[in-house]
């Protein structure tokens, strides 16, 4: 009996000592000075986590002067995430998505509004039945200009719902692109069941919510 309590006691303690580790990490993610990306060939990129990549990476790619979406994960203290050991929870990584944008077109500001305009902006910890912090929201900045930018929209919605905005505000460090087969996985996939009863009705509320910043399709 002894050595089954000592066993269970050292599992504890091991197991608290790699939270303790795990909280440390992550705090010096949160506190970290933001790496500013620069641009290339006069096109931006932008980073945000607002539950499934999926529908996050659709709704951007709708957007005029979004050239392409990038489905990842970011924000988290460990190297080389995967999507089995990101949906752990313990990589500390959310599921993300890199925008890459032409900033003559749409300004990272209207991309904020995108961003808090396309989710349910109160959920802690995940979207709709996505639940779990590796679905939790998190939008990044890359520089002061940038935070200000998120902590003033931020600030506004929260006072216009009355209520707490659940996004996380980081700054940038990592962007970790998410296996081939997540990339464009709504395009390609339609007939998917989540797609169809998760994805597509998101995208197309966001569609009818702004329809001014919608690509012309024709």
């Amino acid at each position: 009996m002894k050595n089954i309590i000592l066993t269970v006691c050292t599992a504890i303690l091991f197991s608290c000592q790699n939270n303790a580790q795990a909280n440390k990490n992550q705090e010096a993610i949160i506190n970290a000075t933001p790496i500013e990306v620069p641009l290339k060939n006069g096109k931006a990129k932008a980073y945000f986590a607002s539950g499934c990549f999926w529908c996050v990476e659709a709704i951007y790619e709708s957007v005029k002067g979004v050239d392409e979406v990038i489905s990842g994960y970011s924000g988290g203290h460990t190297k080389n995430p995967t999507y089995e050991t990101n949906n752990t929870g313990k990589t500390g990584h959310a599921e993300a998505v890199e925008v890459i944008y032409d900033p003559k077109i749409v300004s990272f500001e209207t991309l904020v509004d995108v961003y808090f305009g396309s989710q349910d902006p109160t959920q802690v910890n995940g979207q709709g039945n996505d639940r779990g912090s590796q679905y939790r929201s998190i939008i990044f900045y890359q520089n002061e200009k940038q935070k200000q930018i998120i902590l003033k929209k931020k600030d506004a919605l929260a006072k216009k719902l009355n209520a707490t905005i659940a996004a996380e505000v980081y700054p940038f460090q990592k962007f970790w692109v998410a296996e081939a087969y997540h990339q464009n996985y709504e395009r390609l996939h339609p007939n998917n069941s989540y797609i169809q009863n998760v994805s597509i009705p998101r995208l197309n509320r966001f569609k009818a919510k702004f329809p001014q910043l919608i690509k012309d399709t024709h």
